[in-house]
């Protein structure tokens, strides 16, 4: 399984705002400011959230995924 790369920490401020404001529909909140964001022709915005996204995906899983030290 190839997992994502996460260059700005920022972003998990986001997700986590996300999360605290939306709950499990923190994912689906990040994806459609993502859609907005390509709608308008935002390139950069549209790229942070589908990382937000991803994050907020990754950090609503159970269990350890990729290698645990």
């Amino acid at each position: 399984m190839q997992l994502p790369v996460f260059i700005d920490s920022a972003h998990f401020f986001d997700a986590e705002q996300l999360i605290l404001n939306f709950g499990e529909e923190a994912g689906l909140e990040a994806s459609n400011r993502a859609d907005k964001s390509r709608a308008l022709g935002n390139h950069l915005h549209y790229c942070k959230w589908r990382q937000v996204e991803r994050i907020c995906v990754l950090l609503s899983i159970d269990h350890s995924i990729g290698t645990v030290h």
